[in-house]
């Protein structure tokens, strides 16, 4: 199935889709499964797995120098979206990124992925190593998404990456792309961060979801400049319910998004972490009530630390 095709769908149904880590290495699948589980009655429309190639870590050496290595600590992306849609029976929409990845090794996981039957896939350039100032390529892989557009296309196409014709080519990837309602902190305005996303539905995507916001107001109008640019594919809502006290100050530098004044002046309310729980839910419960009256299908939450609240905020929506 073609994820689109339910982002599509009329009728006026309310659908919801929400994102997954795969386990840390070394500590099974229970805890991811029990986190399913929480969702299953509400009938989500697919769950996306974000996957994490590598990441730099320090060794120290006998000589006193220090050596960096580059570590998987989450494997196992492409097994977790077949053991989780084998397991429920929910469409599941595995990350492909370019960080730490080689356009060799992509290969294989379309590959593995088309063993697998599974179709649908979102397409990431993916976070910039905690070290470094700005997103450095892996040797052998790609710098931008549209650089992995282009791979999965030729794959679709029935051609490997080095140009070697696919003898029997499967079914087509159908693909996802990110988009950011406050602008990507790299792109120099938002002008040419909507030009990158007219671009990469021009390439073939499907459709976008928004980085977390707080903000109903500028996804809105992001929505409005996108549609003036021409770009027509859904934009799906990416909600994030805040959970803890910390999280009132870490969300919006890390995520580069900003809090309505209303939420704010209540933020500075908070005084503990079931303070800020409650403040989350409330607040997301009532942006959720907000879109999907304004004709939004599906939104899309991000669980990690939040799989509680996003439970709640279902429950009270659906």
């Amino acid at each position: 199935m073609n994820i689109s095709d339910i982002l599509t769908s009329g009728g006026g149904e309310k659908h919801f889709s929400f994102e997954v880590l795969p386990p840390l290495k070394g500590t099974g699948t229970e805890r991811l499964f029990s986190t399913i589980e929480k969702f299953r009655d509400f009938d989500p429309a697919y769950i996306n797995i974000t996957t994490h190639h590598s990441e730099f870590v320090y060794r120290e050496l006998d000589n006193g120098q220090y050596e960096r290595l580059r570590v998987r600590r989450r494997p196992g992306t492409v097994a977790i979206a077949a053991a989780i849609q084998n397991k429920f029976g929910v469409p599941v929409i595995p990350h492909i990124i370019c960080s730490g990845a080689t356009a060799d090794a992509i290969e294989y996981e379309l590959i593995d992925l088309q063993f697998l039957g599974i179709e649908n896939v979102l397409l990431l350039r993916g976070d910039k190593a905690r070290d470094d100032s700005q997103f450095v390529p892996t040797p052998g892989g790609h710098a931008h998404t549209t650089d992995l557009i282009e791979q999965v296309n030729r794959f679709n196409e029935g051609f490997f990456n080095d140009g070697t014709p696919i003898k029997n080519p499967g079914k087509k990837f159908h693909y996802g792309v990110a988009c950011y309602p406050e602008k990507h902190e790299e792109a120099l305005n938002m002008e040419m961060d909507l030009k990158y996303l007219k671009m990469k539905q021009d390439m073939g995507a499907d459709y976008a979801v928004t980085q977390l916001f707080y903000d109903n107001r500028k996804y809105f109008r992001f929505v409005e400049k996108a549609r003036e640019m021409g770009i027509t594919i859904p934009i799906v809502p990416g909600i994030k319910p805040l959970a803890k006290l910390s999280q009132l100050t870490v969300v919006p530098r890390v995520f580069r998004c900003d809090f309505p004044q209303e939420l704010a002046v209540e933020a500075l309310k908070c005084k503990t972490d079931d303070d800020a729980r409650q403040l989350g839910i409330e607040w997301s419960t009532e942006q959720c009530r907000q879109l999907y009256k304004a004709g939004v299908n599906n939104i899309h939450f991000y669980t990690v630390s939040a799989v509680d609240s996003v439970r709640e905020v279902a429950r009270r929506l659906l």
